[in-house]
């Protein structure tokens, strides 16, 4: 069932906000381990399979979730910037590889430049000395949170990937995949 003036199905008006449902319950469900998340990955896995618009919503769900749990704070700028550009790397690296490797190799990147992309915004606020310090302080997290996102990465993305195709084509046959069926065959 299609909405008028939308290119939005019903489908997508369900599967949007059960994503980031998904997403808020596996953050909080690992808030207690510094800096290891499952965030990344699924919005990665999210990407490849669903697409990036319809990631990107997300991702604009998800961060905005995150003020009734945290409030509204400097951070949430880089929340609406940093999500998306996974996305975006992500649904890229879903047109041109079959390997779990290059985006464990991302999300590694990703959470070693973490904490480095919110001092450049913490920055604009409290200024450069206060963005140095803060970075300086958050390397051994950037260092778990990169390590962490790698192991994550590569031993999950395949396993929900192939979950998540499955589930897509069963229930929404309609929606076109990404990559042609021999590139998904490969990765499977």
């Amino acid at each position: 069932m299609k909405l008028r003036d939308s290119n939005f199905t019903v489908w997508d008006i369900v599967l949007i906000p059960l994503l980031s449902a998904t997403l808020t319950a596996g953050k909080m469900a690992l808030v207690l381990i510094p800096n290891v998340e499952i965030v990344t990955l699924l919005f990665m896995v999210y990407a490849s399979v669903f697409g990036f618009r319809k990631t990107f919503i997300v991702a604009l769900i998800f961060s905005t979730t995150e003020i009734f749990f945290y409030g509204v704070q400097t951070w949430l700028l880089v929340y609406y910037f940093i999500w998306p550009l996974l996305i975006g790397i992500s649904a890229l690296l879903h047109r041109r590889t079959h390997s779990e490797w290059p985006y464990a190799i991302t999300a590694l990147i990703f959470g070693l430049t973490f904490g480095f992309v919110f001092a450049i915004f913490e920055s604009f606020f409290y200024g450069i000395s206060y963005g140095i310090v803060y970075w300086t302080r958050g390397i051994p997290f950037d260092l778990i949170h990169g390590g962490s996102n790698f192991v994550v990465v590569l031993f999950l993305f395949k396993p929900l990937y192939s979950l998540l195709t499955r589930l897509r084509d069963k229930y929404q046959p309609h929606m076109r995949p990404v990559r042609c069926e021999q590139s998904d065959r490969k990765l499977l």
